[in-house]
């Protein structure tokens, strides 16, 4: 509909706006209402495109008129401040029409959309990776330009994204804004909360397709895919070495920085601050991890993860030299030793060599003379604990007994032995 009418003001109207000046003449004007116009909402000139209008708020001097009555944050654009207090509302207006995720802004709407269109604009032009979203390549082209433009004002710590900087300073504030509902433990970032939850619902949607093995997450199933595929996409750039998590990246970065972290306790040094949180577990004989079928608590999560393959009898290492199976990688690790005779610790009193630390601790005690391990029964002391589990069967009758013959043994040493006479 075409509406005329006569004023002392004309509007001149154009492909870039709309715009309105004094004059002394009457002049017949033609607005036509089925069209939509964008207002500057400080000035009142209106435009035919979102983006001349967008352009001409640059014209504007940096005030911020519009203040939120929630948090009193201000803006210089009534939108941005209808936006906004969206976060206070959690207002989400903005649904999607295929999974019904739903957002506060229109434009996230439409960057969210492409994961189902699969549609990614923005390319990287160093190595051709697609993004969805420009903001995800700005910040994907500082690994290419190792630029990291936020730094923490506490211990100097550099990186390159703002949102990685606000996770990093909760290790400073200590604070751990993300709690599971289920055991209430806190967490500091919501990627570790969504993590530990699946411990609750044993969910493991994601399955290997060569071995079957499943994963609570994707990114899981991919570092393990590389196991297969022998993928090392991770380098060093300054000794060139690669590896197929980048996490193993940043602990050998550290051979060449010499960082460490020392135990406040016993002095002790460590490449990993993950190690020295296990280890200080010594010092404070906490035990956060439980195995639901025995009880029995870890300090930490691997060596339950051990454990609990002896209810399961799940041995997925395996000898390359003589495929003898293990529960645990540490173990196979030492048992290649016997292959390669090699023998990395050394006793400094009388030189003897031995494949595994643990041994090299007990054979320390035969210097020492010391008996730390003791009989509750008779008060018998021993070095070590094998022997005094030995000993104990002596009060409690216990024997182990041949599954081939049944013959029984109070030692579980003379049934490997006597194993020995059927395998002949």
């Amino acid at each position: 509909m075409e509406t005329y009418f006569k004023t002392n003001e004309t509007h001149f109207f154009s492909d870039l706006s709309v715009r309105t000046v004094d004059t002394d003449k009457n002049v017949e004007i033609v607005i036509d209402k089925n069209k939509e116009y964008f207002e500057c909402d400080i000035c009142g000139e209106k435009f035919l495109q979102k983006l001349l209008l967008k352009k001409h708020f640059y014209s504007h001097p940096k005030e911020k008129p519009y203040s939120c009555d929630v948090c009193n944050k201000d803006f210089s654009h009534k939108s941005h401040l209808n936006v906004h207090h969206r976060t206070h509302t959690k207002e989400k207006p903005f649904s999607c029409d295929v999974c019904h995720k739903d957002f506060s802004q229109k434009g996230d709407l439409k960057v969210h959309y492409r994961i189902h269109t699969k549609e990614r604009p923005y390319s990287c032009d160093v190595c051709n990776k697609d993004f969805y979203h420009k903001s995800h390549l700005n910040v994907h082209l500082r690994t290419h330009t190792k630029e990291k433009p936020f730094s923490c004002d506490v211990c100097g710590k550099r990186f390159s994204e703002s949102c990685v900087l606000k996770v990093h300073y909760r290790v400073h504030t200590g604070e751990k804004p993300f709690s599971c509902d289920v055991c209430n433990k806190d967490f500091s970032q919501r990627g570790h909360l969504n993590e530990h939850f699946l411990t609750h619902t044993n969910e493991n949607p994601f399955s290997c397709d060569l071995c079957g093995k499943k994963f609570p997450r994707e990114d899981k199933l991919k570092q393990h895919y590389r196991i297969h595929t022998n993928g090392k996409p991770f380098s060093c750039d300054v000794c060139g070495k690669i590896f197929s998590q980048k996490k193993y990246l940043k602990v050998h970065y550290r051979i060449h920085t010499n960082e460490s972290f020392s135990c406040n306790v016993c002095h002790k040094i460590f490449s990993q601050k993950c190690h020295l949180n296990v280890h200080f577990r010594t010092h404070t004989k906490e035990k956060p991890y439980s195995c639901d079928l025995c009880h029995k608590k870890f300090a930490d999560k691997s060596a339950l993860n051990g454990h609990f393959r002896t209810h399961t009898n799940e041995k997925p290492y395996s000898c390359n030299v003589c495929h003898k199976d293990f529960s645990r990688k540490g173990d196979l690790n030492v048992h290649y030793r016997i292959h390669s005779n090699e023998k990395p610790y050394s006793c400094d009193v009388c030189g003897k060599t031995f494949s595994h630390a643990k041994s090299l601790k007990l054979h320390h005690l035969t210097h020492t003379n010391e008996k730390p391990y003791s009989c509750d029964v008779c008060g018998k002391k021993y070095s070590h604990k094998g022997a005094l589990k030995v000993h104990y069967q002596t009060h409690t009758n216990e024997k182990s007994s041949c599954n081939i013959c049944h013959k029984e043994f109070s030692y579980k040493g003379s049934l490997k032995v006597h194993y020995r006479l059927h395998a002949k």
